[in-house]
């Protein structure tokens, strides 16, 4: 009990620590689209080169985007399509920034070359005695094949020497003023440019309006870089998701679409154990291994930057690792200075990037509740009924014992607000119509779980033996039914979880959260109150209104203070003793 004790006040402390240090954290669960409103978004796709779309793509968009909403922690949106054109995206609340681009983030992910790549702060113009010069704070990483085990490793975190940009020294070292190109102006990095680029990789493919662009380039707004279509047959001029870097790309070599699977997840070491650096391994269909080892049969021999190869998506390059060896049958690994959030992070954008179809913003609304205040209340109106006839039903049935029952379900009450509010504040979970039910509903399965383990005790105590005797040989008997039974739940709600979409994906969630904060307060709250309950002389003597009467249960046995302490062998061993002294 000081076990539960402990856990109901860390809960209130996490909550608290929530609200005066998290933005938007509150002491109230998130209410979900029906019950709140929300934002509404309406998106038109756009196929490049005005292609048609298709229903199937257009339903992969919605799985897709739906798998993007869910990921970013926004529970309850709905994702819908509209005239067989448009996707509308339905969001509780008010979305943030970080969200909002996410929903309109572009379909397009991309492997390019890179020719160049600089700073994207600009530096002073250098002088005749300067020396020094920047280095790139850009993603960046190094992408290797499997080991021999087959799990992909990595080394290294490759860093862009403003030496080898790939461009001339002026571009390179961020000069204040814009240089104007000339003919004689040749990038370095060991490449000469030809007429007509023969690769990718080909320096050739730099023109010099490509580097007054990319001189030119702001990467401290990257607002009209985002959701463009670009030519995937031309180079591009971009920055880095984080601004701090921007690159001159070369064509497209492997598509998003090629991506069979991304995950991020700790590197192994050679011995088989794990490491503390985190990678984000990536898995390529057949196509796409094909046309990867290809890509890094090249720019592995290349030197800096054009060893590297940049992940475009949405107009921005979210890494940029180098190939340091031609990686080969499909699965690749890239490490780098990652975080545990930064490399799930990539792994996603890279897993869910592959969208068919990019993106334009028609509309952006609030849209009122679909339900209303007024269904909410019934809700908790009927919730509130059925707690009282499960309240009446234990008290008649079981007397001063029902009182266990309701002090068991106000601390599961208890419990499960506080871990609605918690993971509404750190997962985005909200409360729909449906996930209200949910809640109700275990009302009922928590109850089941006190009835089974009273009846226990009671059968116990009708076998003869004292109440303490009984409570823990009642407890031991009962908790395998009690687990058992709120295992069945738990599977059923996992189930129609993983099957569902929707609300009733908010049904299970709620069912399967009770469901455990009744296998805890069964085993942390009423098995102990009970323990402490058969102690004392109400209970321990069979008080009729205690519930535990033995003429109500049917033993004609009394259960004094005294025969409360045997069982019925002791007794009539103690009466066989007695007779033969009357004797």
């Amino acid at each position: 009990m000081l076990a539960l004790v402990g856990l109901v006040v860390i809960l209130a402390g996490i909550i608290g620590a929530q609200v005066k240090w998290a933005d938007g954290a509150q002491w109230t669960p998130r209410l979900g689209l029906d019950l709140e409103g929300g934002t509404q978004i309406i998106l038109e796709p756009v196929v490049q080169g005005g292609g048609k779309v298709t229903a199937e793509t257009l339903q992969q968009s919605v799985d897709i985007i739906r798998a993007r909403v869910d990921g970013s922690g926004v529970g309850e949106a709905e994702i819908t399509t509209e005239g067989g054109r448009n996707i509308v995206v339905a969001v509780p609340g008010k979305i943030d920034d970080r969200q909002r681009q996410l929903i309109k983030q572009s379909s397009q992910l991309r492997f390019r070359a890179v020719l160049a790549a600089a700073p994207a702060q600009t530096a002073p113009a250098p002088t005749a005695t300067s020396t020094g010069s920047p280095s790139a704070t850009s993603p960046s990483g190094t992408a290797t094949k499997p080991a021999a085990s087959a799990t992909p490793t990595a080394t290294g975190n490759a860093t862009p020497s403003s030496q080898q940009r790939g461009l001339p020294q002026a571009l390179v070292k961020g000069s204040t003023t814009t240089p104007t190109p000339t003919a004689s102006a040749k990038p370095s990095g060991g490449a000469t440019p030809s007429a007509t680029p023969t690769d990718p990789s080909d320096p050739a493919w730099i023109t010099p309006e490509l580097e007054q662009k990319f001189l030119a380039l702001d990467c401290t707004d990257t607002t009209a870089l985002q959701g463009s279509t670009d030519d995937p047959k031309k180079p591009l001029v971009t920055c880095s998701s984080d601004r701090t870097e921007k690159y001159i790309l070369g064509p497209v070599e492997v598509d998003g679409t090629d991506i069979k699977d991304a995950s991020a997840g700790l590197q192994p070491t050679q011995n088989g154990g794990t490491s503390t650096t985190w990678e984000v391994r990536l898995n390529f269909d057949s196509q796409g291994a094909n046309k990867f080892l290809d890509v890094t049969k090249r720019l592995y021999t290349l030197p800096e930057p054009r060893n590297r190869f940049g992940i475009v998506l949405d107009g921005l390059v979210i890494s940029a690792p180098s190939a340091n060896e031609p990686i080969a049958g499909g699965s690749a690994s890239i490490t780098g200075n990652f975080t545990q959030q930064s490399a799930m992070a990539l792994a996603n954008q890279l897993k869910y990037g592959a969208l068919p179809l990019s993106f334009q913003v028609q509309t952006e609304e609030q849209i009122s509740p679909l339900l209303g205040a007024e269904q909410l209340q019934r809700g908790l109106l009927a919730g509130l009924i059925g707690l009282l006839l499960v309240i009446l039903y234990s008290l008649f049935q079981y007397r001063a014992l029902g009182f266990v029952t309701v002090a068991s379900l106000v601390v599961a009450g208890v419990i499960t607000y506080e871990m609605v509010v918690l993971l509404g504040n750190s997962a985005g979970l909200r409360l729909s119509l449906a996930g209200v039910t949910g809640l109700i509903v275990s009302i009922g399965v928590t109850a089941d779980s006190f009835i089974v383990y009273f009846e226990r005790v009671r059968d116990e105590v009708r076998e003869g033996r004292s109440l303490r005797a009984a409570v823990e040989t009642g407890w031991r008997r009962a908790r395998r039914t009690i687990l058992a039974a709120d295992a069945i739940n738990f599977l059923a709600a996992v189930v129609l979880y993983v099957l569902a979409a929707g609300g009733v994906r908010g049904f299970a969630y709620t069912l399967g959260l009770a469901t455990i904060i009744d296998v805890v307060v069964v085993m942390l709250f009423t098995h102990p109150l009970l323990s402490v309950l058969a102690r004392t002389k109400f209970f321990g003597q069979g008080h009729r209104w205690s519930g535990l009467d033995p003429e109500r249960l049917g033993t004609g046995i009394s259960l004094g203070v005294k025969a409360n302490l045997g069982t019925i062998a002791s007794r009539r061993a103690a009466a066989a003793a007695s007779t033969r002294q009357d004797a």
